[in-house]
């Protein structure tokens, strides 16, 4: 068959070229979420300060023994208020106990009560808040009327009273679960009104077109796509749970004498505050370091899942 160049010049204009420089590129999918909000989160200092402070809270909680090898229960009257010494960098206090060692194992009963209430606040609240803002009409009515009653009692009034019933049962779980019976109010509206705007969505209704019970929409569509304010109210609120667990100890009526505590070291060094301040000092500035760092991270979550929030 006879060659025409002018052939080939055409058949090759008309043939779709299929080397790979011709090859539309694939397009990456959208990051989700979380892991725009990760992206933002590790550029924050803010968030890595906040994340050593809690791990370290977190640690000296669940392993004080790694950071104190002395007893916080064993005290000599002979050393009462005498300052720093070799093994004893805090010195000690009017019972003669190791400042240190009482400090590094406060952080256990603190800790403990603010993350098992919060652990408590945020399924009591998530449920009940979840339920109202999903199903409305009678239920919704008859469950914000029920927040409502709860919300208007402040919470450490009501667990001042309610701890007046357990003067002689009062243990870790004593103040998780009177905290988190009044603490509970603001999770759920929360949980309500972010329930009520994502169950209009148009997955939401795909599921339910599909024929999914209303249940499992709920815990498998609503619920965590639900979640990203709930996380960041309760990171902060995590901290006012401890705050609220120091506070009935520092009145005489939270955790007993024989359980270690921030709360329980502040209310006994009081009396000390104007000649050794420092015995104050101590448990003082573990409390607030806690608390800050928690109310620090929950600052920096916020703006991570909000874009809003961001720009601003």
């Amino acid at each position: 068959m006879p060659n025409y160049p002018q052939q080939e010049r055409f058949v090759a204009e008309v043939e779709p070229r299929t080397d790979k420089t011709t090859q539309p590129e694939k397009q990456a999918a959208p990051a989700s979420q979380w892991a725009v909000a990760w992206g933002y989160l590790r550029r924050r200092p803010l968030f890595w300060v906040s994340a050593v402070l809690i791990l370290l809270a977190v640690a000296l909680a669940a392993f004080p023994q790694l950071f104190s090898s002395a007893d916080p229960r064993a005290c000599d009257l002979a050393r009462s208020l005498n300052g720093p010494e070799a093994g004893h960098i805090f010195g000690f206090d009017r019972q003669g106990c190791d400042i240190y060692a009482r400090t590094v194992y406060g952080a256990r009963a603190s800790v403990t009560v603010g993350i098992l209430t919060t652990a408590f606040v945020v399924l009591i609240g998530t449920a009940i808040g979840a339920l109202a803002g999903y199903f409305g009409g009678f239920v919704d009515t008859l469950l914000s009327r029920l927040t409502d009653v709860f919300f208007a009692v402040p919470l450490v009034l009501a667990a001042i009273v309610v701890m007046q019933m357990f003067r002689d049962h009062r243990t870790i779980l004593t103040v998780v679960i009177v905290l988190a019976l009044f603490g509970w109010t603001s999770i759920a509206r929360i949980t309500r009104g972010t329930v009520m705007s994502v169950k209009n969505e148009e997955y939401v209704t795909a599921a339910r077109a599909m024929g999914q019970p209303g249940w499992k929409t709920l815990l498998t569509h609503i619920i965590p796509n639900s979640a990203a304010p709930i996380i960041v109210y309760a990171t902060v609120a995590l901290g006012t749970f401890i705050v609220a667990e120091a506070t009935l100890s520092f009145l005489g009526i939270g955790l007993p004498s024989t359980v270690v505590s921030w709360g329980g070291d502040i209310a006994a060094a009081k009396t000390s505050l104007r000649t050794k301040p420092m015995v104050l000092f101590y448990p003082s500035a573990a409390l607030a370091l806690t608390v800050l760092s928690f109310i620090m991270m929950g600052d920096v979550v916020r703006d991570a899942l909000d874009p809003k929030a961001r720009k601003r």
